[in-house]
């Protein structure tokens, strides 16, 4: 177990040091905490790296075909020129971002941490059903897909549970079975408008059940069973909003407790002090707080119709301003839990992140709530940019980290203490997650 780091500071490890397997990961989504740092498998103790899973790439392959699509998608809502244009396309775009990338991502790592060969069928069936929502293929044949990609990740959740029974545990698994009753609803064609509290309820439960497991170091273990009940409390609005509008507010009520529950005990709340990598972190997941409590209020203040600017603040503060800012506060982390290799944190994601927010406000103020047409364009523009430049960013990271390893190797200079910053050190998330 890792001794507890100080929030100012940030370990510097040898640049010799074995990198940590990062398949071993146990219950922890990746769109809402970083890996754990982990020894070496047993089975290469004198490598420096385990060995690449290769059969991972396509699944990542497919939910970034599914982003890409998705904001091609997005485009067209917005009025703008667009690569790719076809009929279905805006008709599917939700569930291509919601389902087919987000859900792709939490069901592979889902898989990666249960780690039976079964499981990986959750984001192949998801990622595959997503891609083909856009081909000539009837509409039906993709849905059929992700509806049973999404009962393969509840199921997922049955041996979790059974090896770490926890609170944690159950707020994801609640998370997944909203998620299989959106695709099952969507299936049984039900309007969109009643099937985006579904979509938000998985996302939310998801990430929220993550960040519990964090804040018990800070909160006591025995609070768990509060965000359950809140838990049950969101799902059952949700449930009641298939059958009658009444139940809008009371899931803007929920979300708005739920977050600011989450908000107040988080971790990010002190490490928003330190630097580098734990304050990126901290300042996303703060966003995404605020965000989540942008859509409770709107939620709150009436219900979401499809054809109102409410809907579209509902939709991107929670899918946009929460989910992808969940996202991004760990991307350092999401590609080494999946691929076993190190990708540096580096200022320059603080550009697309910070786009990311200020085309929110752009879009969601301007745009939805003063009536500006341009700025609601504008913004959803700069949106889709914030999204594809972090894309770019981290590719270039990851290439940076892979040259500066081999130069390190090539000079033999294992020790150098300028070493970027990367998941082989342990920072104060990773040690907080560690000790839980």
């Amino acid at each position: 177990m890792l001794e507890p780091a100080d929030a100012n500071a940030v370990a510097t490890a040898p640049d010799d040091a074995p990198q940590p397997n990062a398949s071993d990961t146990t219950t922890a989504p990746i769109t809402a905490t970083s890996a754990t740092p982990t020894p070496p498998t047993p089975d290469a103790p004198h490598s420096r790296q385990t060995p690449f899973p290769w059969h991972r790439v396509p699944l990542l392959v497919l939910a970034l075909c599914a982003l890409i699509v998705g904001l091609d998608a997005a485009t067209i809502l917005l009025g703008l020129p667009a690569p790719v244009t076809t009929d279905r396309l805006p008709e599917v775009h939700g569930m291509l971002m919601v389902i087919g990338f987000v859900g792709t991502l939490i069901a592979l790592e889902r898989a990666v941490a249960l780690r039976r060969a079964a499981a990986f069928l959750s984001p192949i069936l998801l990622g595959v059903g997503a891609l083909l929502l856009v081909t000539p293929l009837p509409l039906r044949t993709g849905q059929l897909l992700m509806v049973g990609g999404s009962a393969v990740l509840v199921a997922i959740y049955v041996p979790l549970w059974q090896r770490r029974p926890d609170d944690a545990v159950t707020v994801q698994a609640l998370g997944a079975v909203l998620a299989l009753g959106a695709t099952v609803l969507w299936l049984g064609e039900l309007d969109i408008a009643r099937l985006l509290p579904w979509l938000v309820g998985f996302v939310v439960l998801t990430i929220g059940g993550e960040r519990l497991e964090l804040a018990r170091i800070h909160i006591g273990a025995n609070q768990g069973a509060r965000l359950v009940a809140l838990s049950m409390l969101l799902a059952g609005a949700i449930i009641a909003t298939t059958f009658t509008d009444l139940a809008y507010p009371l899931v803007g009520l929920a979300l708005l407790t739920l977050g600011g529950w989450l908000a107040v005990r988080d971790v990010a709340r002190r490490t928003i002090h330190s630097q580098g990598l734990p304050r990126f972190t901290a300042a996303c997941l703060l966003s995404g707080y605020a965000w989540i409590g942008v859509a409770g209020s709107e939620w709150m203040a009436g219900g979401v119709h499809i054809d109102s600017p409410a809907y579209d603040v509902v939709v991107h503060a929670t899918f946009l301003g929460f989910t992808i800012s969940m996202i991004l506060a760990h991307a350092p982390v999401i590609l080494p839990a999946i691929l076993r290799r190190p990708l540096p944190y580096h200022p320059a994601m603080l550009v697309p992140a910070g786009l990311l927010q200020a085309s929110l406000i752009v879009r969601l103020w301007l745009g939805d709530g003063l009536g500006w047409h341009a700025a609601w364009q504008m913004g959803g523009l700069l949106n889709v940019v914030s999204l594809l430049g972090f894309v770019g960013v981290t590719v270039w990271a990851a290439q940076r980290a892979k040259h500066a390893t081999h130069m390190r190797r090539t000079t033999h200079t294992p020790h150098a203490t300028n070493a970027p910053q990367t998941l082989s050190q342990p920072h104060p998330i990773a040690d907080r997650r560690a000790q839980a």
